[in-house]
């Protein structure tokens, strides 16, 4: 189907409704716009496909947004995504869909206008009708949402979701390397690429961590696999190391350190959530986060485990 925009007509018979024109070469037909926005109880935010030059502050910090019964949702965070607000998340304002328009009142940045325009059966496009900017949104139901798809997709901000990784298991397999020593891994938004790494011992506060160590650190995708990355630690000092990176769950990753084939496993410590206003808990280092378009390099995958 063609992308095709969503028109408003206003009709008179004794009382006044909002409904949208869905126009294609083959048909026309009319379909209600708060019908569209409410079909899907999560529509996917997929920020890497954006275009243009603006900038919507609360679309760009959000992961997932809904419309529900004229309440605006939002889940600026992965970790606890499906559980936060009975996975809407949290309501960060209002919307309507009178006029001609989706208008949608954000508790703190105030009200914005976008068109609609339905790309294909579960995604649609809304642009800033006072900027040329426009966000995807696709559509799902909470009980079919690719979580998967999301935490590998955005695997850096999952990354900066917790103040410190503490490890918490070694494989016995593997050889003995210097990165055995090290206990905390940080990753920052700076952008998206600086990480601190310490040998404090297991369960010192993270709030008197002493970060022994700062580099920059890089992902890459993995040819054929959704559900891998690779992760290079750059340390300032020159040293480099790589790992194979997978998510076990919204607060534990898996390290597998290829030249010594140990695995590691490390648990989130201090989690961050991001509130309304992109307000955080005190005392961290993510202030003002929103995401931005990442472009990675593929890797091949040398070697099974």
């Amino acid at each position: 189907m063609k992308s095709v925009k969503l028109l408003l007509l206003l009709f008179i018979t004794g009382s006044v409704f909002t409904s949208c024109k869905l126009i294609d070469d083959e048909y026309l037909y009319e379909i209600p716009l708060e019908e569209v926005m409410s079909e899907y109880d999560l529509w996917y935010v997929d920020y890497h496909k954006t275009t243009g030059n603006g900038d919507v502050p609360f679309l760009s910090k959000a992961f997932t947004v809904s419309f529900f019964n004229g309440q605006f949702y939002a889940n600026n965070n992965i970790a606890d995504i499906g559980i936060t607000g009975n996975g809407l998340g949290i309501k960060v304002g209002n919307y309507n869909t009178y006029n001609g328009y989706l208008e949608i009142a954000h508790s703190l940045d105030g009200v914005y206008d976008f068109d609609v325009y339905v790309i294909s059966a579960n995604e649609i496009r809304i642009d800033d009708t006072f900027n040329d900017f426009s966000y995807y949104l696709v559509g799902y139901q909470r009980n079919n949402f690719d979580y998967d798809k999301l935490f590998y997709e955005n695997i850096e901000y999952f990354l900066q979701e917790y103040v410190a990784w503490e490890k918490t298991t070694t494989s016995n397999s593997g050889a003995i390397n210097p990165f055995d020593e090290e206990m905390f891994l940080q990753f920052t938004p700076e952008n998206n690429t600086t990480f601190y790494s310490s040998k404090d011992p297991f369960g010192t506060n993270i709030d008197i961590i002493n970060w022994d160590f700062v580099g920059s650190y890089q992902i890459f995708d993995v040819q054929n696999y959704d559900d891998l990355k690779i992760l290079t630690l750059n340390y300032d000092g020159g040293d480099n190391e790589e790992f194979e990176l997978s998510v076990i769950n919204d607060g534990k990753i898996s390290l597998y350190h290829i030249s010594s084939q140990t695995t590691y496993e490390f648990s989130g410590r201090g989690f961050i959530q991001f509130l309304k206003g992109g307000k955080e808990k005190p005392n961290v280092r993510n202030s003002g986060r929103k995401r931005t378009k990442i472009q990675r390099e593929t890797k091949v995958r040398r070697h099974l485990k």
